[in-house]
């Protein structure tokens, strides 16, 4: 490995999983110079591994994608009280997690690095009630600068009316402030933001009605605002609705009672790049297999995608030859939420990019000559 160019060592590395990315890391200097740099780890993270969190009331555990009876328990950072703990968001490999106290924490599982934030600045009204509370954790690339969304729910159903307040977390300021509230009513409270194409994603309503139609709304990240999303021609939105990421595309499930139709928007902000993959129907289970309420893609794996049935099971779906099977996790209750999550060198803390150009010349340098160096003793010892 000394004889081969730093360029090499760097792309053999960045295809390694974080496990043993962090073993060679501590067998040289050399080595822990360059995989410490800002470079290899964005380089590193392009390439990263793919794995799931899976959650079990306060216990979480990584699965492997290519053995997912395999199940990891990893030990998160928070207190536990009531025995529940909640998956804000993933992005970058990093995971936003809370307990019922509302601590929050940004974590890094694989480097067991994490990050305790600051507490928001809620204030609950008297005059009205508390219904729920949201959030949505994502990287906003124009500012370099991870942000986390809280969305905090009222609702008086007494006179149909509600309200909120919005409040955003940015890691460059390690602070909280007020937005205006969102003028729109949340569908489901057990969904966070579903993070892609520089937004935060939710299912909302604009009125508190029992026909009104149910609608995508997106928080850009880089404008600190909402804006609407439109949905494929054929989706009215008068069914019940979850939006979810799926292969690094913005998904929506539409529940239309005898079925589930699962749609993918292939180009960002093109809704006529809105495609339908599959529907799925209770014929397609075995025979005394659990009624199917909810299905949620998880991610795809050729012709076949991951689903979480029931918030309870796993299966996988066959898409060409329309059969189910379920995936049996050992050790695991049967409440879980499952997170996609990639394995990543990224600390909970903002990567510096001023003057990475010449850190990264500065370190090539130190590794040729250490090279170099081993060469020279090398050779003076065989002569």
């Amino acid at each position: 490995m000394a004889t081969l160019p730093t360029e090499v060592i760097t792309e053999i590395l960045s295809r390694l999983p974080v496990k043993s990315v962090l073993r060679l890391r501590s067998t040289c200097k050399w080595w822990r110079t360059l995989i410490d740099t800002t470079h290899f780890i964005l380089f590193h993270l392009r390439k990263s591994h793919t794995s799931l969190i899976l959650r079990h009331r306060s216990h979480l555990y990584t699965l492997d994608l290519q053995s997912l009876d395999k199940p990891l328990e990893i030990t998160h950072p928070l207190m536990c009280y009531s025995n529940n703990i909640k998956v804000l968001g993933s992005c970058n490999g990093l995971l936003c997690i809370s307990n019922v106290a509302d601590d929050i924490a940004l974590w890094n599982p694989y480097l067991r690095k994490h990050r305790i934030l600051p507490t928001d600045r809620f204030h609950r009204p008297n005059s009205t009630l508390f219904a729920a509370r949201v959030h949505g954790f994502g990287h906003d690339d124009a500012s370099n600068d991870y942000k986390l969304v809280s969305i905090t729910y009222f609702v008086d159903l007494h006179n149909r009316t509600f309200d909120s307040q919005v409040q955003l977390y940015t890691l460059k300021s390690d602070a909280w402030r007020n937005l205006p509230s969102m003028p729109y009513a949340l569908c489901c409270a057990r969904t966070m933001g579903v993070f892609v194409g520089g937004a935060l994603h939710w299912v909302v309503t604009r009125k508190l009605e029992p026909e009104q139609p149910d609608l995508i709304v997106a928080f850009d990240l880089t404008h600190d605002s909402f804006r609407e999303v439109q949905l494929p021609v054929t989706v009215k939105g008068n069914f019940d609705m979850e939006v979810t990421l799926l292969g690094g595309c913005l998904c929506v499930v539409e529940n239309r009672g005898s079925g589930f139709d699962v749609w993918v928007m292939r180009m960002y902000g093109y809704a006529d790049s809105w495609e339908k993959l599959f529907t799925l129907t209770q014929d397609h289970f075995h025979i005394g297999s659990p009624k199917l309420k909810s299905l949620r893609p998880l991610l795809l794996d050729g012709d076949r995608v991951l689903l979480e049935q029931n918030r309870s099971k796993l299966c996988w779906y066959n898409g060409k030859s329309g059969d189910v099977s379920f995936v049996r996790i050992p050790g695991v209750g049967n409440s879980i939420e499952g997170t996609v999550c990639v394995g990543s060198l990224v600390p909970p803390a903002l990567l510096s990019f001023r003057d990475e150009s010449q850190k990264q010349r500065l370190g090539h340098q130190k590794c040729r000559k250490k090279r170099d160096d081993f060469l020279s003793k090398g050779f003076k010892l065989t002569l």
